[in-house]
C-alpha cells in the first residue's frame, strides 16, 4: 500500500517538475541586444573551434580521394600492361 502511494507521489513530482520546466514563461525569444561580451567571446571561440575541425576533415577527405584514384589508375595501368603482353 505504501509503495503504491510512494510510486504515485514520485510520478506526480516528476510530472510537476516537467510542467514547471516546460511552461510558456520560459519559452521566450533570445534578445542579442542584452548579450554581453562574454557571450560574444564564447560564440567566436566556438565558431573558430568548429572551423578548425575542417582542416583534418579536408586532409582525410583528400587523402581518401588520392588513395581511391591511385588504386583506380594503378588497376588501369596493370590492365594496359597485361594487354600489351598478350599482343606481343
Amino acid at each position: 500500500m505504501i509503495s503504491k502511494i510512494r510510486k504515485w507521489v514520485m510520478i506526480g513530482m516528476v510530472g510537476l517538475t516537467i510542467l514547471c520546466g516546460a511552461s510558456p514563461a520560459f519559452a521566450r525569444s533570445i534578445s542579442l541586444k542584452d548579450a554581453g561580451v562574454a557571450l560574444w567571446i564564447f560564440v567566436v571561440i566556438g565558431a573558430v573551434i568548429i572551423l578548425l575541425q575542417l582542416i583534418p576533415a579536408a586532409i582525410l577527405f583528400f587523402s581518401f580521394i588520392g588513395t581511391t584514384s591511385a588504386m583506380v589508375f594503378r588497376a588501369r595501368k596493370l590492365r594496359r600492361k597485361r594487354k600489351l603482353r598478350w599482343e606481343c
